[in-house]
């Protein structure tokens, strides 16, 4: 499925003329029909897949409580 420029940066969250940077420099594929750039989504899937991987990892990590070090000792 084909997005423009505006639709793709709100999916990806970035901003617009950022989109297009990318698009400039070749590190996102896009066509140009004359008018707009027209960009697969296709190629954000990774993406996509690797942000939802990262945030699970994230929560993962937050919900894991801190083991208790051996090495203290209660001086008393």
């Amino acid at each position: 499925m084909f997005k423009t420029v505006e639709q793709t940066a709100a999916d990806i969250g970035m901003p617009e003329h950022q989109v297009l940077q990318y698009i400039y420099a070749g590190r996102i594929k896009a066509v140009h029909d004359g008018e707009h750039f027209l960009i697969n989504s296709a190629q954000f899937d990774t993406y996509h897949q690797q942000l939802e991987r990262i945030k699970e990892e994230i929560e993962i990590w937050k919900n894991t409580p801190i083991p208790e070090d051996v090495d203290i000792k209660d001086e008393d």
